[in-house]
């Protein structure tokens, strides 16, 4: 016990030390950025996140924020299609975008001499996007594509998908960041134009650099490429919540597959929208003595153990913008079914409202999370995207500071008192795959269900 937490001290000292100072700036526009020095390589990401994602569209516009996201790497008045790709590639760089709910996020990994170019594209299209009504009706087929690949043809994420609708009564994580197909088959370039000029402006976007950079230096380029951009009124989501669940809900998918798949989940506060930060810490935490790895309890009590489970998950969203569920998820193994798996995962539930966590096992945890913290350090990447997404969701960047002294502060009663407090039958959706046989020479995609939509 000595060990580990001498451990947990000596992980939690370096990344004291290790973490630079993060430098922020606000261009008159009133677009933030943020500038975090790493100079262990010549290397800079440049990340620019906007707020805007699945969870500010309405019914009948689902999956529009994804389809603008394909369209800003077709063009501007003054670059072609696929022109900003190829000169980043040219470059030596690499480039993307994802979008999520909650936001839509476009990055560049270069060389830090290059920034400038990075910017100023980035800058154009935030301005400057042209949208042709024939590309963007070819690229909507691309999602529409998509979207069968990823969830029509994925039986795993389609149940996920069914499970999200019915659990969500009011907030918009009931709809799918990939859109409805019938909302797909109606939008419009009209709606994808409005969508851009509604939400795609400099005051409703953050850009973060991490790398090998000076930050006096990054603001000057933010100034001189993206403060030339006008600010403009933006959309205002209306307030959202949940109203309190009245009971367990269930869902029965029935559907092409090769095996059963069950997923639950209880309603539970963010963050963002907890009554205290001790609450959501907490959940986080009995998130990672579940599923926080190979010695973490599921695996060790229900997939090595009794082997009821071929793969078992939990998963909390502590940085969501709303608030969300804690889901536990899984498929049998052959010889059990889906009863045998959801008693399982329930008993796993009962146990920690039932038994407190002992100090020895949340020390273990406790290490393996700060362990987690201190490696993503090395990531530049990473650095960036957790600033971007902090502060996207309405959190604020300085909250990264926070979550491993909070994590370090919860307590083994804490722990049980959210599970009594939110982990209830009362507050639970349970979805289930019950497969049909597979059509002679069916194609189905095995994968998990995805988050986040790459481009």
């Amino acid at each position: 016990m000595k060990s580990v937490c001498l451990l947990a001290v000596c992980l939690w000292s370096t990344f004291v030390h290790a973490t630079p100072k993060v430098h922020e700036y606000q261009l008159d526009n009133g677009m933030k950025v943020l500038v975090k020095e790493d100079h262990r390589a010549p290397i800079a990401v440049s990340q620019v996140w906007y707020k805007i994602g699945a969870s500010y569209e309405t019914p009948g516009i689902t999956g529009l924020s994804h389809w603008l996201e394909h369209m800003m790497f077709k063009g501007t008045e003054t670059h072609g299609p696929n022109a900003f790709s190829r000169i980043i590639a040219a470059l030596g760089g690499s480039e993307n975008a994802f979008t999520g709910r909650d936001y839509t996020a476009y990055f560049e990994t270069l060389s830090k001499d290059h920034l400038r170019t990075a910017f100023a594209l980035e800058a154009d299209r935030m301005a400057n996007l042209r949208i042709l009504p024939e590309e963007a009706k070819k690229e909507l087929e691309v999602v529409k594509e998509e979207r069968r690949w990823r969830t029509d043809d994925k039986p795993t994420a389609r149940t996920q998908e069914e499970f999200n609708a019915v659990a969500y009564r009011e907030l918009p994580y009931r709809n799918p960041v990939i859109g409805w197909m019938n909302d797909l088959e109606h939008l419009t370039v009209a709606d994808l134009k409005d969508w851009y000029a509604k939400w795609y402006a400099p005051n409703n976007a953050t850009l973060v650099v991490v790398g090998d950079v000076e930050p006096d230096a990054v603001f000057a380029l933010a100034s001189a490429t993206f403060g030339r951009v006008a600010a403009r009124e933006t959309g205002r989501p209306k307030p959202a919540a949940e109203p309190r669940q009245l009971g367990e809900t269930r869902v029965k998918v029935r559907l092409p597959a090769k095996q059963p798949y069950l997923i639950m989940g209880f309603k539970t506060p963010s963050l963002r929208t907890a009554d205290t930060p001790a609450d959501a810490y907490a959940l986080e935490m009995l998130a990672h003595i579940l599923a926080g790895g190979d010695s973490a309890r599921l695996s060790r009590q229900l997939v090595r153990g009794s082997e009821i489970a071929a793969e078992a998950d939990a998963d909390y969203g502590l940085y969501d913008r709303l608030a969300g569920m804690l889901t536990l998820d899984g498929t049998p193994t052959d010889g059990h079914g889906l009863d045998d798996l959801e008693q399982a995962l329930l008993g796993q539930v009962r146990a920690l409202i039932e038994t407190p966590v002992s100090e020895t096992e949340l020390e273990h945890v406790r290490v393996q999370l700060i362990a987690g913290k201190v490696y993503e350090l090395d990531s530049v990447f990473y650095q960036a995207m957790q600033l971007g997404m902090l502060e996207t969701v309405g959190l604020g960047w300085r909250r990264a500071d926070e979550y491993i002294q909070a994590m370090k502060s919860v307590t083994a009663e804490q722990v049980r008192a959210v599970a009594k407090r939110y982990l209830t039958h009362d507050n639970l959706t349970i979805s289930r795959l019950e497969p049909l046989p597979l059509k002679p020479g069916q194609r189905i995609n095995t994968g998990k269900p995805g988050g986040a939509h790459v481009r």
